[in-house]
């Protein structure tokens, strides 16, 4: 492992250092050290999300859009760009805007951990459930009706869709 320097008007010096390896641990050594290592995990306790946004820092796990599962979703999506990588530069539009929707849908999933605000259309490891909206403040025509919206959530009717409108 002695390689051999050479610098212009200064002779060759070989290097000294050896990389020691490490002893081989004993089927008995394995084990304690499993052990202790067991026992340090148990005295760690939970993960507490400190690089999570606080807001959904204390999200319950099967919360839709709990940490856990984003952060999940967040290697999926990273395997499936690593595997799209030709998309990108694809003659073919639709690879192309299947390249794009998983760098979106990446860089929205990593934002909503720094920020706690989820800006994607879509959630779930394959982007399969919708986001529905919540109507807080909403508007009115000029007859004093209020306007409504085909998918949205409503407080006094719930989900408005064509089902509703007709009873109404």
């Amino acid at each position: 492992m002695n390689k051999k320097y050479e610098e212009p008007g200064k002779p060759v010096r070989e290097k000294t250092k050896v990389k020691r390896k490490r002893k081989p641990m004993t089927a008995e050594q394995k084990a304690a050290a499993g052990e202790r290592l067991a026992k340090a995990r148990a005295a760690k306790g939970p993960s507490k999300h400190v690089s999570v946004d606080i807001t959904i820092r204390t999200l319950p796990e099967d919360h839709f859009l709990s940490p856990t599962k984003v952060k999940s979703w967040i290697k999926v999506w990273q395997d499936k760009l690593k595997s799209m990588k030709t998309y990108r530069d694809s003659k073919d539009r639709d690879q192309r805007r299947t390249h794009l929707i998983g760098e979106t849908y990446l860089k929205n999933m990593k934002s909503y951990l720094g920020n706690g605000i989820w800006s994607d259309s879509h959630y779930g490891e394959d982007r399969e459930n919708e986001i529905k909206f919540l109507v807080i403040a909403p508007a009115y025509h000029e007859d004093g009706t209020m306007k409504r919206t085909k998918g949205f959530f409503y407080r006094d009717v719930g989900f408005w869709n064509e089902e509703t409108a007709d009873e109404t």
